[in-house]
């Protein structure tokens, strides 16, 4: 099993003034992911850790509707940079210290600011970071997603650029950070709008999350779990959740948790919900979801059905 820790995401959002964070917790072990390449249309593995991750990432997109993400070469560079600090301090971390090795700057709008990168009028910026002993970008990429309280950030409807780096250590960990930006204007999917993934119809779904390898861990009575359900919308318009349900075709309602800022279940994002099943998916099974809550305040009802691999 290939050894993994992702730190919780950081989400910065302004309007006009900057607002939020992360810490700086880590955990240890986490799942296998083997991205499904043979998927129709699915990026072609290039090798190169940073550019897969920026192509997986936006395929992923891509599929739940959401913008397609510029690259930027400037974000590239703040990116890179904080891989880099990561790397040389053996440490995954979102912010740096002074005076330590590769020092770009303490917080990602400092280092942001740094790389020539003009964050201004309304903005929304935030940060993904893993550290993985495989090199594969597609893997890295497809880890964070699977980490619900990160999809949240790399599935924000309103991000319109992307910067991505990485770098190894010999026979060691590869540090991948991937930061997102949004700067005079955060428009995305539009009033009462929601996006979903696992997306409808979507077939080869993971069936588990290993939960003790995402801080803050999301079900922290267990580790590992179904794979996560959720739901997102623009930054700025809150996810009110009446009822939310993933039910075997044929079968019951499974037992989940609700991840949700509104409802007072979760402390992250207002603008995206989850639900994760307490008990791993089962294989080359239907299952069909069921939403029923609010976007800023106007009624959204979806219903959608995946099936595992």
């Amino acid at each position: 099993m290939k050894k993994s820790r992702i730190l919780p995401a950081a989400l910065l959002c302004a309007l006009l003034a900057a607002c939020g964070g992360g810490s700086d917790s880590t955990s240890n072990s986490g799942p296998v992911i083997t991205p499904p390449t043979q998927e129709p249309g699915a990026p072609t593995l290039t090798g190169n850790t940073a550019t897969d991750g920026y192509n997986w990432f936006n395929y992923r997109r891509n599929q739940v509707g959401l913008t397609t993400l510029a690259r930027n070469s400037l974000i590239d560079v703040a990116a890179q940079g904080h891989s880099d600090y990561q790397r040389l301090n053996r440490t995954i971390t979102h912010e740096q210290t002074p005076g330590q090795p590769g020092f770009t700057g303490v917080a990602l709008t400092n280092r942001l600011l740094a790389a020539g990168y003009t964050l201004s009028g309304s903005y929304s910026a935030g940060e993904v970071i893993s550290a993985t002993t495989s090199g594969s970008g597609f893997y890295q990429a497809e880890e964070l997603i699977a980490a619900i309280y990160h999809r949240f950030v790399i599935f924000e409807p309103v991000f319109k650029e992307i910067g991505t780096g990485a770098a190894s250590v010999s026979g060691g960990y590869t540090y991948f950070t991937a930061d997102f930006a949004a700067v005079n204007g955060l428009s995305g999917l539009g009033e009462g709008r929601l996006a979903v993934y696992p997306v409808a119809n979507q077939t080869n779904v993971a069936l588990n999350f290993f939960s003790d390898n995402e801080a803050p861990d999301p079900v922290p009575d267990r580790n590992e779990v179904g794979y996560p359900i959720s739901v997102h919308a623009d930054y700025g318009r809150t996810v009110l959740v009446r009822s939310f349900t993933v039910t075997p075709r044929g079968g019951t309602a499974l037992e989940t948790r609700l991840l949700s800022y509104a409802n007072g279940t979760s402390n992250d994002s207002s603008s995206a919900a989850a639900i994760v099943p307490l008990a791993p998916l089962r294989s080359a099974t239907t299952y069909d979801v069921s939403f029923n809550g609010a976007v800023g305040g106007v009624d959204v009802s979806r219903s959608w059905s995946f099936s595992t691999k």
